[in-house]
């Protein structure tokens, strides 16, 4: 669970998880990553006689990196220190409910642990004009993309699918987006979306607008091609337009004076910007290979402070 300065919504939402998920359907271990928080944690708010949560950990990162950025740490180093069958992202507000997170496990269950499992939102909570931009926006990832926005963050994943996301330098921008980069087995089930527990959220639209171009980057060769190949098509029309003037002024009475030297000139101006935007988005694709980028595994543990037990089990 990533958080910044939620810690009585993220305690009230353990002890709600406790008496979720009956010791049947799993034993927890929860870490929260402290996303740069000003308030310390109060871990008198994190204790309990808890049934199924068998200990609490916080992640202190050593400054504020942002929520996607917090989950890419929080996984590698799950990865690299938890012994674990599987992993739940979820948040610490509230919005990801108890009874969702139940609802994932007995899915995973069922799927005898084989695939990720991601909740699709079958209702969400925010405003009107909120969801008018987001469903812009999905259509946007969609034309860009080729794959249709359906899920955030609340999932389930087997352990051994952290051996691939946490080499992945996409996990740095967006998770959900690297999940499905990667290629590895996921399904969907749906799962309303609940309402914050304690305060109020912090995501205004500049936060939203950088968080959905953080997915789109994600497959940024993907969205290069795309554009490459609609400038492309793009300039060919433009030239197909200069030699269709030319034809009218020719060879047909037409024209008015003046207009084609216009139409022409117009036309050229389209199909040289076309081509050098083209050429532009062929040079990105090509160094955007090469790049290695950030790789979690690798770099992560120049951003942890500390790791701090606040509950265990006795």
């Amino acid at each position: 669970m990533p958080l910044r300065d939620d810690w009585s919504s993220a305690a009230e939402l353990i002890r709600r998880l406790d008496r979720a998920i009956s010791p049947d359907l799993a034993h927890l271990e929860i870490l929260l990553v402290d996303d740069g928080s000003v308030e310390r944690c109060d871990r008198g708010g994190f204790q309990g006689d808890f049934s199924v949560v068998r200990a609490i950990r916080t992640l202190r990162l050593r400054r504020n990196v942002g929520h996607q950025r917090a989950i890419a740490i929080g996984l590698a180093y799950v990865q690299k220190t938890f012994n674990c069958d599987a992993v739940m992202v979820m948040d610490a507000d509230g919005e990801d409910t108890p009874e969702g997170a139940a609802q994932l496990l007995r899915a995973y269950r069922d799927s005898h642990g084989a695939t990720a499992i991601f909740a699709e939102r079958s209702r969400r909570s925010e405003s009107l004009v909120f969801q008018v931009f987001y469903r812009l926006y999905k259509i946007l990832h969609l034309w860009l993309t080729g794959i249709r926005v359906q899920v955030g963050n609340f999932s389930i994943l087997p352990s051994a699918y952290l051996n691939t996301l946490v080499v992945m330098s996409e996990l740095w921008n967006h998770y959900a987006a690297a999940v499905f980069r990667s290629k590895l087995p996921y399904t969907m089930i749906p799962i309303p979306r609940g309402t914050r527990i304690a305060g109020n959220s912090t995501m205004n639209f500049v936060a939203l607008v950088s968080h959905g171009l953080s997915a789109i980057s994600v497959f940024g060769d993907i969205v290069g091609v795309r554009l490459l190949i609609g400038s492309f098509l793009g300039s060919l029309l433009a030239g197909a337009g200069i030699v269709i003037v030319v034809i009218i002024r020719l060879f047909t009475g037409l024209a008015i004076p003046g207009w084609a030297t216009s139409a022409t000139g117009i036309l050229a101006v389209i199909a040289i910007q076309l081509i050098t935007i083209a050429t532009s988005f062929t040079f990105f694709v090509l160094s955007s290979r090469a790049n290695l980028g950030f790789i979690p595994l690798r770099d992560y543990s120049w951003f942890v402070e500390e790791a701090v037990d606040i509950y265990s089990h006795e």
